[in-house]
């Protein structure tokens, strides 16, 4: 990796003295951007020749492994020195394979200019198919990217969270929930995860929704069990453990006691009154984390959010049911973060910054509470419909075959078969980070200028969040890039179990079928995202520690 703590002495300081013009003139600019476009070529150089030698060795690995004629040698036809005379010449399996593979290159070598608009990308075809595999990529790509998503950033967010809480909370019996639960989650094969999903969240949920009543015994063991749970979040002394156990137990109570009487897993939702509760906490813990609840400013910045969502929520009613579509979920969303910007703007203040990123982080939760609102809004329609058949939970699949209906039915359907893949992903991946931010942010807060930092006054909240937060990521910065490409290989066993046709379905089924091309294609995909992923790595180590630069 090349990357080195900068230094500007020596020819440097003499060249920046003599120049004639400001340090942040447009000669110092173009100065500072030669080292950079310097270190991007040599990275793209290097990674392509590191490409090219991997896809050389994989595809004289495959032709060695795969015998595309292999169903002919046991075939009884009359004519099976005809068929495989046929084959061979449709495969050009006479010529060797070094050479089969400089044919290959030159039409991967075609999908760079292809990249701008400049001819056409040919990865080959699959002979079993007969479709070329960048149509077959195109398709696996996007359902690929669907299922990862949502599970890949869930993770990373959650894990990373729990992680650093249970630094915070070290050896405490929080600490110590979390550390079991994450070594549990570890060791558990996905395979097994992803069947016992789907016969107790898919199966068994669909039969509990025929009935959705909770017993009085069940409704206590799991007050109980919220109890135990949020007095370990909070801690503190036996005292305040003691009320935060009795009233989130009987939080919990009432709550399972209400969703079991008025039947509201058949027909939910949350409204303005529970969306605003909602957002006022959320508002409260933004703040504290973000700005600390002595910046008045930044909490009266994150409020306003809210109230603004709050007079939103039934205007945004009309324009969900009569111009509901994707983009405009988007726009509303960026429309939401650029809103929060403003208020937090508008507030001002000492540290403008932090009115500005509390506002729009809690805007942006608003926002995402009403999209959530108006979506419960067609569960009772979309599980009462034919197709349905009153089990909403699928099972198999991406979508319901045969199900009609507008953006809300059709969203609500994409959810339904996610729910279980991305929960399994999520299982999976959540534990992995919550080991290493734990152990990353455990030897942060170890540093000498952590004591320094806690030495000359400051609030633990700055120093954990200034100081130890940012540097504890750095470590996950080589970890979540290259397994966010290393998911977007796809997740086979997920795949397979959940029969989502994405990129791991492309490897298996080209390896079964003994054709090379389409597991190139995927090979070549997963391959170019790994490469930019270690790019990456190095632009977010800069972003992260300003001592690192990029030279050439």
């Amino acid at each position: 990796m090349a990357t080195s703590v900068s230094s500007r002495a020596g020819s440097d300081e003499q060249a920046v003295s003599a120049a004639p013009v400001s340090p942040t003139g447009p000669r110092a600019r173009l100065r500072s951007s030669g080292p950079m476009l310097a270190f991007i070529g040599r990275r793209i150089l290097s990674s392509a020749i590191v490409l090219l030698g991997a896809t050389f060795i994989v595809y004289m690995l495959l032709a060695i492994a795969l015998d595309p004629l292999e169903d002919l040698y046991t075939s009884s036809a009359p004519n099976k020195e005809q068929l495989i005379q046929q084959r061979i010449d449709a495969l050009d399996l006479d010529t060797p394979a070094p050479l089969r593979y400089l044919s290959w290159l030159g039409g991967a070598a075609q999908c760079i200019p292809a990249a701008v608009g400049i001819g056409t990308c040919d990865l080959g075809t699959s002979w079993v198919t007969n479709q070329p595999v960048t149509a077959m990529l195109s398709t696996a790509i996007p359902s690929t990217l669907t299922l990862i998503t949502m599970s890949t950033f869930t993770a990373i967010a959650l894990g990373i969270t729990v992680g650093i809480a249970s630094a915070l909370r070290q050896y405490t019996g929080f600490d110590y929930g979390v550390t079991f639960m994450s070594f549990v989650l570890y060791s558990l094969p996905s395979f097994w995860v992803a069947v016992l999903l789907k016969l107790w969240g898919a199966i068994g949920f669909n039969d509990f929704l025929a009935d959705p009543r909770i017993s009085p015994p069940a409704i206590a063991g799991l007050a109980l069990l919220g109890g135990l749970i949020w007095q370990a979040i909070v801690g503190g002394a036996a005292q305040r453990r003691a009320v935060v156990f009795g009233v989130s137990a009987l939080a919990t109570a009432a709550m399972l006691f209400f969703i079991s009487a008025s039947g509201w897993l058949l027909d939910p939702s949350l409204g303005i009154v529970v969306i605003t509760v909602l957002g006022v906490a959320i508002a409260f813990g933004v703040t504290a984390v973000a700005a600390g609840l002595r910046n008045r400013r930044a909490l009266y910045s994150a409020l306003t959010a809210v109230a603004l969502g709050a007079a939103l929520y039934y205007p945004l009613q009309y324009l969900f049911y009569y111009a509901a579509s994707g983009p405009m979920m988007i726009g509303l969303g960026l429309v939401a973060i650029a809103s929060g910007v403003l208020i937090g703007w508008l507030w001002g203040g000492p540290d403008r910054g932090q009115s500005m990123r509390a506002a729009a982080i809690t805007a942006l939760f608003v926002a995402a509470l009403t999209f959530v609102d108006r979506l419960m809004g067609v569960w009772q329609v979309y599980s009462s419909s034919s197709r349905i058949a009153g089990r909403p939970i699928a099972t198999i699949g991406s979508q319901t075959p045969g199900l009609s209906g507008d953006f809300w039915v059709e969203t609500m359907d994409t959810y339904t078969h996610l729910i279980l893949p991305t929960i399994a992903l999520i299982l999976i991946s959540f534990a992995s980070y919550t080991r290493y931010s734990r152990a990353s942010l455990l030897e942060v807060m170890n540093q000498d200028y952590i004591r320094t930092a806690r030495a000359k006054g400051l609030p633990e909240r700055i120093v954990t969040v200034r100081h130890a937060f940012r540097n504890a990521l750095i470590p996950l910065a080589t970890i979540v890039p290259l397994d966010i490409a290393n998911l977007f290989g796809g997740a086979i066993i997920t795949e397979r179990i959940f029969a989502w046709s994405g990129m791991g379905t492309l490897f298996l089924r080209g390896l079964n079928d003994k054709d090379a091309d389409p597991v190139m294609g995927y090979f070549i995909v997963v391959g170019t995202a790994l490469v930019v992923a270690n790019i990456l790595v190095d632009f977010i180590y800069a972003a992260l520690d300003p001592r690192i630069r990029v030279n050439a």
